[in-house]
């Protein structure tokens, strides 16, 4: 007789552990052993020991078999157990690791394959006598159409309806009930919940919101009025993603000399363009979409243009145009008009700034994308593939965030639909244009801060802290690809890796070509470029667009969600109480903050980046390559924290400690 070492571990969140019986069997190359019964209870944050007997050596193991019975007296009640892994100890000493990560209930009978990287062509072995498919969710992950022109999402219509394996745990669905009524109690403004009449003074929307103020949300409450501060924001706030250096005025911005003379110190326009110090920002997208009905009033969009100048490390707004088409009602605003012109034309900026963050670059291009990744990973990986094992950590939650997302911010009755000047039928043109504009250059960083002329212009936080990131996440993967690929061939011949890229061009890219995106990969290095930009958008890239909506976006002047007047077409006629009545009313305001604030909430079993993969692999080799890059981090976390020490307002969101490890909320 020979002895096999079973250790089974039960996760580590609420309601883990059970009562039910469970029973193991191992497989190997040579046999498998008997259906052996587990004694004691697997309770929460558990492993239990014990050994299993066989005649003689099972060979290499390749799977293990868990099945459960339910306790007698538990028969009709619902006690399901997480296993998260079973690690085995064979008699010749080598320990064999089968990651489960699943929801057991009932009688079911599930077969995991040994943790060691394989994939179809290479080292997939041919010995399998059980029906099991490619993951334990693929049976539940189908595509469907959410809006025509749109990603395609998974099939579901409510978060119930997900497979238990991709809900939130325990925990987080304790802290994270996605009702706005829960956000508005815990600002204390549910009473101005229903309170439809107009803002009176900005002391009165600074009084009515006195807990849960950050250090940077008292800075912008603060700075909101300045130049400097509001050139900073598109640098460093919450949507660094629109501006670009301008190298020739767009011909439908007809800024003159003399209009921007006082600005530029007496410089000349076009030396300063030449020069590479004028900047642009274009929201051309927001033309013609319509906008939203709120309270029974009809709001406004404006599509602005804006035209900034760098000078001593600052960048300064000197021309806005509120409208694409240039004419007498269209005038462009200056640094010199009268207080509240100038400002009631930033505040229209900013407020077109809140479409295109919410919708395009936090949306479609992280929650959506994010989305499209994970199905087609659930759908065409089988948990030994080094991909799938690379991956499925950087999916954690993401289905279920956005399922809720889709329920509550952008359903017929979401905080965006009803509250924002973008929400309604503009939301669907705007997300349709927002498409049409996505390339995969513009989600590799590297690529886009070329392509935007960003590559030198000084104080820009995001592109040195993300270009790091970027490096760091690219090391990671090339290495960990090259220890499981050896040569172009073997990402050719691997069937299933390109069903999976596959999957993504067709549902997620809707199979448009001239976004860039393949739809196969012959080279390693395709596949490590395409995987780098997959683990940075739902890490690094969510987290700067994400982390910081409390912040920038809570004092709403800052970031309108909603604004009542049209964009002023003369000058001269602006006051305060102009500024007042363009504000959302009361309860939008407070609807709006209450949104921004749920959205910014960590939850506490949040997973910094890079955190999660021991979970999957098991080699010597990946495992070194995931500490060593987890030390990396370490250390360029406390040089961003150096760095920060000196910044009047410093730029914490790519910090690696703070970033979420997928999409996660």
């Amino acid at each position: 007789m020979v002895k096999y070492t079973v250790k089974v571990f039960t996760g580590e969140m609420l309601l883990a552990g059970t009562l039910n019986s469970v029973y193991v069997k191992l497989v190997g190359t040579k046999g498998e052993s008997e259906r052996v019964y587990i004694p004691n209870t697997a309770s929460q944050g558990s492993m239990i020991e014990h050994n299993v007997s066989c005649p003689s050596s099972l060979g290499p193991l390749e799977f293990v078999v868990l099945d459960t019975e339910p306790y007698a007296l538990l028969a009709y009640i619902n006690d399901d157990w997480f296993c998260s892994k079973v690690v085995v100890t064979t008699p010749e000493g080598n320990t064999a690791s089968f990651p489960c990560y699943r929801w057991i209930s009932g009688y079911e009978r599930l077969v995991f394959r040994e943790a060691t990287g394989q994939y179809v062509g290479i080292q997939y072995t041919s010995l399998c006598r059980f029906s099991f498919g490619y993951n334990c969710c693929a049976q539940d992950t189908y595509w469907s159409i959410y809006a025509e022109g749109l990603p395609e999402i998974m099939k579901v219509d409510r978060a119930s309806e997900l497979p238990a394996e991709v809900r939130f745990s325990f925990t987080k669905d304790l802290e994270f009930k996605f009702t706005l009524a829960e956000a508005l109690v815990e600002l204390n403004l549910a009473g101005l919940s229903t309170n439809k009449e107009q803002w009176k003074s900005l002391d009165e929307l600074s009084r009515v919101f006195n807990c849960h103020k950050t250090d940077v949300y008292d800075y912008v409450e603060k700075n909101w009025k300045e130049d400097e501060f509001f050139g900073y924001q598109l640098l460093n706030g919450l949507n660094p993603m629109m501006i670009h250096r301008c190298s020739k005025l767009p011909k439908n911005f007809p800024v003159t000399e003399d209009m921007v003379k006082a600005s530029l110190f007496g410089k000349s326009l076009a030396a300063e363009i030449q020069k590479g110090n004028i900047f642009l920002v274009d929201y051309k997208r927001l033309h013609g979409v319509t906008a939203n009905v709120i309270n029974g009033k009809q709001h406004f969009l404006a599509a602005p243009l804006c035209l900034l100048y760098m000078t001593d490390n600052k960048l300064m707004p000197i021309a806005i145009q509120l409208k694409q088409d240039p004419g007498e009602d269209n005038p462009i605003f200056l640094p010199t008009d009268s207080e509240y012109d100038w400002l009631l034309a930033k505040i229209f900026v900013r407020s077109a700034d809140f479409a295109e963050h919410e919708l395009n670059f936090h949306l479609l291009r992280t929650h959506l994308l994010a989305e499209v990744f994970a199905m087609s990973t659930l759908r065409n990986l089988p948990m030994v593939h080094p991909i799938y094992k690379l991956l499925i950590s950087h999916s954690r939650y993401t289905l279920q965030i956005n399922t809720l997302a889709r329920q509550a911010l952008i359903s017929e009755n979401g905080v965006i639909t009803e509250n924002a000047s973008i929400g309604g039928t503009g939301m669907m043109e705007f997300l349709k244009n927002a498409m049409a504009s996505l390339t995969y250059s513009s989600l590799c960083m590297p690529e886009d801060i070329t392509e935007r002329g960003l590559e030198s212009i000084p104080n820009f936080f995001y592109r040195e802290d993300g270009l790091r990131l970027w490096d760091i996440v690219h090391r990671f993967v090339q290495k960990m690809i090259g220890h499981y690929y050896t040569c172009d061939s073997d990402v050719q011949k691997d069937s299933e890796l390109q069903n999976w890229i596959k999957d993504i061009f067709f549902h997620g890219f809707l199979a448009e070509t001239s976004t860039g995106i393949p739809h196969s990969f012959s080279l390693m290095t395709e596949l490590i470029k395409f995987l780098t930009m997959v683990i940075f958008t739902v890490t690094v890239q969510h987290a700067a667009l994400n982390n910081g909506q409390f912040d920038f976006g809570g004092w709403m002047p800052n970031f309108p969600i909603a604004l009542q007047q049209p964009p002023p077409t003369t000058k001269g006629q602006c006051t305060e109480s102009t500024m007042l009545k363009t504000f959302p009313d009361i309860n939008t305001t407070v609807h709006g903050m209450a949104a921004v604030y749920l959205l910014s909430s960590q939850s506490t079993d949040f997973v910094a980046l890079a955190n999660g993969y021991q979970d999957h692999f098991s080699e010597k080799t990946p495992l070194e390559l995931i500490h060593e890059t987890q030390n990396v981090l370490k250390k360029y976390n406390f040089e961003i924290q150096g760095r920060n020490v000196s910044l009047p307002l410093p730029y914490t969101y790519l910090n690696p400690n703070n970033m979420e490890n997928s999409v996660a909320l």
